[in-house]
């Protein structure tokens, strides 16, 4: 069960980049965030990256160190940082697909965020597409936001993106959230389809098109 967070925004700006090669973005990712944080804070980031790496264990049986360090994010670095800091440290830790869903599945609504951003960086397959999966079923537009992100767009299939692309509409999630929109919506028809039936759909009700509506449906009229 997905811890909600109703009142928070689609977009954030702690949100690491997507469009560069992982171990470049992460590492750029790093000097961003510590630029912006207090000398106590780096020098707990620069602890935790390391018992990430290491495998330290933690306090408790069965708890490695940087799980609790994952945890207390927030906490130790500031709300603004958390996001970024979670994802380092699950790259510092070269979390596997079971070790992403374990923590997906038992973390709260930030820390899955954390997660999902984490994924691209990751260097994993298909096999933890279930989390961009149960981030498109809440409601919860940061979630869903930060499950659209690079991995969803090389793993998702196309029947469940294509309804990722039409939840972003009726959520009011910014359709540059989407990453690939362009490479995947192109000439993709049935999409269209889609589009045109929702903007009925609306029109018929009397309520208005999503202004975005019209630009991907654009998308899918270019060639491939």
């Amino acid at each position: 069960m997905v811890t909600p967070d109703p009142a928070a925004p689609a977009t954030d700006p702690a949100a690491p980049a997507a469009s560069a090669p992982a171990a470049a973005t992460v590492a750029a990712l790093r000097a961003s965030v510590e630029a912006g944080l207090a000398p106590e804070a780096r020098e707990w980031l620069t602890a935790a990256l390391a018992d990430a790496a290491a495998g330290t264990p933690g306090p408790s049986a069965g708890l490695l160190a940087w799980e609790a360090h994952f945890a207390a994010a927030r906490r130790r670095a500031g709300a603004g940082a958390a996001d970024a800091v979670r994802v380092l440290i699950l790259h510092a830790a070269r979390a596997d697909e079971q070790v992403a869903t374990r923590v997906y599945d038992r973390g709260d609504a930030a820390e899955r965020r954390a997660v999902l951003r984490a994924l691209p960086h990751l260097g994993l397959g298909p096999g933890a597409v279930p989390l961009i999966e149960d981030a498109l079923r809440t409601n919860d537009t940061r979630l869903v936001a930060a499950a659209l992100g690079p991995y969803a767009a090389e793993h998702l299939g196309d029947h469940a993106w294509r309804q990722a692309v039409l939840k972003c509409l009726f959520t009011g999630v910014p359709a540059d959230e989407i990453a690939g929109l362009a490479d995947r919506a192109a000439g993709d028809g049935e999409l269209a389809r889609m589009l045109d039936d929702y903007a009925r759909e609306r029109t018929a009700a009397g309520r208005a098109v999503p202004a975005d509506l019209d630009r991907i449906l654009a998308l899918t009229r270019k060639e491939v």
